[in-house]
Parts: structure tokens; C-alpha cells; sequence
């Protein structure tokens, strides 16, 4: 079952889920061939592990706390926000149940 993305002028609710952290799951919000957005849903205890993307990165903290890995560990916390290089190795270990807004801009070299 394909996920509904966002339409453009449609309002998207990020605000915490609170309670129905336990239970949600990524989801893509929008893709385009200029870029990508989604809420990625890091439980307690588990890794993504290192991986590059073709964009350029940003991810912002909505709830929870996460170790951002690029070569030396970051700790996000709600309201943090970080911008990554295109093609910078990074990896992401939930400290508590987590949702963050994961924004991939691509520059035109990628996706043709």
C-alpha cells in the first residue's frame, strides 16, 4: 500500500505524538525529484546504522533523543536541529522512543 504523501498547501501536523510514539512508524511525507521529507521513528535500543544519501541532509528533532553518528557521536534532543553534507556517512541510535523530521534536498546531480 503506497503512502498518501502531502499535497503542496497541505498543512502537515509534526507536533509530538506524545503517547502514540510506542506505536507509529516512518513515513514519507513528501518525494520529489528536489527533495525528500519524512518522520523517522527511532525506537529506544535500536540503530540505523551507517549509510550515505545523495542529498544534502537536515534533520530536525521533534521528541525524544537520538546519537547522531558522523565520525564523533551528537546527541539531538527535542528542538535540535542539524544540517549534514551531501554524501556524509551518519548513523542514528534511539535513546528513548524518537521522531524526527528527516529533510533530503538534492541539487539536480541526482534522481535523472
Amino acid at each position: 500500500m503506497a503512502l498518501k504523501h502531502a499535497n503542496p498547501g497541505e498543512v502537515v501536523d509534526l507536533r509530538p505524538l506524545g503517547s502514540g510514539l510506542k506505536d507509529a512508524k516512518t513515513s514519507a511525507l513528501v518525494k520529489s525529484d528536489r527533495f525528500e521529507a519524512v518522520r523517522l521513528i527511532v525506537p529506544a535500543g535500536t540503530t540505523i546504522p551507517p549509510h550515505k544519501v545523495e542529498g544534502f541532509l537536515t534533520l530536525h528533532c521533534l521528541e525524544g533523543r537520538v546519537v547522531l553518528g558522523i565520525g564523533k557521536d551528537i546527541e539531538l534532543q527535542a528542538g535540535d536541529w542539524i544540517y549534514l553534507e551531501r554524501g556524509a556517512a551518519h548513523s542514528v541510535r534511539g535513546l528513548e522512543d524518537s521522531s524526527l523530521l528527516l529533510t533530503i534536498l538534492f541539487d539536480g546531480r541526482q534522481h535523472r
